[in-house]
């Protein structure tokens, strides 16, 4: 079958570079950084394609995580625990009763602390008792490609296709599976006027109906697209930096390009687990780091050859008259020395890995943890601390247009309230360019990610009993969904957009790694929700 894709999907195809395009342009980038030539292409140009593609895909249509188990419009979730209680994986479906009551298998997803250690066959499994006992059809469109390595997870637990079960080939509906419960095969068998086949034939085309709520096959070729300029730009890197990876002589360039590299794909491993219907998450586990790269320690600032001069984009002259001497000579230098960010999950992996906070992170480490734990820094200036956010150069348009809206909803959000939680917002107070990044400066907030708060009430052993007897994740849940829609009617702007551009921090005590929240007669809140 071939699969129909948008002209957008089709033209970014077409622009893809072949391994010789590719070899030319790093070529390019290596001989300005050694001449200093001012016309060279920088590191950007050779990631500019893949950054495109990550944002597309990225912006398909996606589960609501804060509305996703409301029961609303038949959808459903299923949470799967282990012996323990942990919270291992959920399946979000859609259940529909007609013409033969049915669950329809939107997303499978395993929880962050369990990922990559092969659970999502023990999903699929959970799922397959699950119709047993309610006596219903499993559906699911297995938009897996092909050559995937998960490609056969579902037939491996009895899954099977729609034309092994109704006997007709129908091109558009080749992608379908279905699980039969054993009461649906022998009310087939013992039921004469009672045609399995033909029902389920008409269960797929009044799913097919529903599909504009669901809609997929873009979400599947564009990762699909986007996994495949990975690999190119992986094995593009792999061939011209060949000598210097056989001898171990690292140059401050190729580290540079391969953290780079490893950024962008652990950045778009996590946002893809958001994608309606890509049942195929495990499949990023096809790109991984030789051993000796996975070693490569970390670099995150561009060669000091191609990263152009330092400016401040913005900030008033008091903050930048606090900041410590040792900026005016070396700003890059003077941020990567700072401590890292203490995020709970960050505590959690170094206690589990006998590692301290000061020891260098390397790609691997990174490709283990699923995000760059040196992005964000702790600093100190003038009595108050601030968050240090390092961003690429070419988000710094974006930070503006963020920066202003936040300055807007500080004044307009002043005294409002969400689910009795004060609603603030942390617009960013300083920023400057040093060495092919952007450097954020925000005030430091007694809080955390709402989805950090929500993998950790769910996935911390010490959080899940808390959690299971307060059900702390449905009121962050609750008043995150509260707090955007509250800042969407607030600032006349679409909910949607709202969320693509801002991030929602909930109260955290972060010292005792527990929610902050406040309780009386009517009920529990969070101290603080903020946008920022």
């Amino acid at each position: 079958m071939e699969t129909a894709v948008s002209p957008e999907i089709a033209s970014d195809e077409s622009r893809r570079l072949s391994l010789n395009d590719r070899l030319g342009l790093i070529s390019l980038i290596d001989d300005g950084a050694r001449t200093g030539a001012q016309d060279a292409p920088l590191v950007a140009d050779l990631f500019s394609n893949l950054w495109d593609l990550v944002a597309k895909t990225a912006k398909g249509a996606k589960i609501d995580r804060l509305k996703a188990d409301d029961g609303q419009n038949g959808f459903q979730v299923l949470e799967i625990t282990g012996a323990g209680g942990e919270i291992l994986g959920r399946l979000n479906m859609l259940y529909m009763r007609k013409p033969l009551p049915c669950y329809y298998l939107v997303y499978v997803e395993v929880s962050a602390p369990y990922r990559r250690q092969g659970l999502g066959h023990l999903v699929i499994e959970h799922f397959g008792r699950f119709l047993d006992d309610k006596h219903a059809v499993g559906l699911l469109d297995n938009i897996i490609p092909p050559d995937d390595p998960t490609y056969g997870i579902y037939s491996k637990h009895g899954w099977l296709t729609l034309e092994e079960i109704t006997g007709r080939l129908s091109p558009d509906l080749s992608d379908y599976m279905v699980f039969l419960p054993e009461s649906m095969r022998a009310r087939d068998q013992n039921q004469a006027d009672f045609d399995l086949s033909q029902s389920v034939f008409k269960l797929v085309h009044h799913l097919k109906r529903r599909r504009a709520a669901i809609d997929m096959r873009d979400n599947e070729a564009m990762v699909r697209q986007t996994i495949a300029e990975f690999k190119d730009l992986y094995q593009a890197l792999l061939t011209y930096f060949q000598e210097e990876i056989s001898t171990r002589q690292y140059s401050p360039l190729m580290r540079f390009m391969f953290t780079r590299f490893v950024t962008k794909l652990i950045g778009f491993r996590r946002r893809i687990g958001e994608l309606l219907g890509y049942t195929g998450g495990e499949s990023m586990e096809q790109l991984s780091l030789d051993d000796s790269l996975a070693a490569l320690p970390m670099q995150s600032y561009a060669p000091r050859d191609i990263a152009g001069e330092s400016e401040l984009c913005f900030g008033p002259d008091s903050l930048v008259a606090a900041l410590p001497p040792s900026f005016k000579g070396d700003p890059r230098g003077t941020i990567e020395h700072l401590s890292n960010y203490r995020r709970p999950s960050l505590k959690t992996w170094l206690d589990a890995n006998n590692r301290t906070a000061a020891d260098v992170m390397t790609l691997g480490d990174l490709m283990d943890l699923g995000f760059d734990p040196t992005r964000l820094k702790e600093i100190p200036i003038d009595g108050k601390t601030y968050i240090c956010e390092r961003i690429q150069a070419r988000q710094l348009e974006e930070l503006v247009e963020k920066k202003a809206l936040l300055e807007q909803a500080a004044s307009a959000l002043a005294n409002v309230k969400v689910r009795k939680s004060s609603l603030r917002a942390n617009p960013p107070v300083m920023a400057f360019r040093n060495r092919g990044n952007v450097y954020v400066l925000r005030r430091k907030v007694d809080g955390i990610h709402y989805e950090e708060a929500l993998e950790q009430l769910q996935g911390n052993p010490a959080l899940q009993g808390l959690n299971q007897a307060m059900r702390f994740d449905g009121l962050v849940k609750g008043t995150v969904g509260a707090a955007y829609k509250a800042a969407a009617e607030t600032l006349g702007r679409d909910e949607s957009e709202l969320r693509d551009l801002l991030t929602v921090f909930v109260s955290w005590d972060l010292e005792t790694n527990r929610p902050k929240v406040m309780v009386d007669p009517s009920g529990s809140c969070l101290e603080n929700v903020w946008l920022s």
